[in-house]
């Protein structure tokens, strides 16, 4: 696996962690990251999952506005932790080009969702993106 893949399938499996065990987030990334050997890897998971729950209302709040006939506990956890690393990436990691992050995200849905997480975490993240990410960063 590729070392950014690695990075968002540690970052998914924190914040999935999460949704089970609430507010022990720290805990999780301490143990995920004494495990870890790549320095850059554990810098980037660290950054991603801390600007996740920083930024955890604005991310909510805008899946919620590109969802529809869906709240957003009402998706499976799978669905509803890809599609917060998702939308992180898309508005706060400038770096990273927009289908790069649609593509490792549909990657994620499916390795750990339903047969139909691909397509559905595919869709909001488009949508998602057409209405909220820069035309600059489309062309990146």
């Amino acid at each position: 696996m590729a070392r950014r893949s690695r990075m968002r399938d540690l970052v998914f499996k924190i914040i999935f962690q999460n949704e089970f065990r609430k507010d022990i987030v720290d805990a999780v990334l301490q143990e995920v990251l004494s495990k870890e050997k790549s320095d850059s890897i554990r810098r980037d998971v660290e950054r991603y999952v801390r600007g996740i729950y920083d930024h955890i209302d604005s991310i909510d709040q805008k899946i919620s506005s590109c969802l529809e006939n869906w709240t957003l506990e009402r998706l499976s956890s799978v669905d509803r932790c890809v599609l917060r690393l998702g939308t992180y990436e898309l508005l706060y990691e400038p770096d990273v080009p927009v289908q790069v992050t649609l593509d490792e995200a549909i990657e994620l849905a499916k390795r750990y969702g339903t047969d139909n997480s691909g397509k559905f975490v595919n869709g909001v993240l488009d949508r998602l993106a057409r209405q909220y990410v820069s035309q600059e960063k489309w062309r990146l």
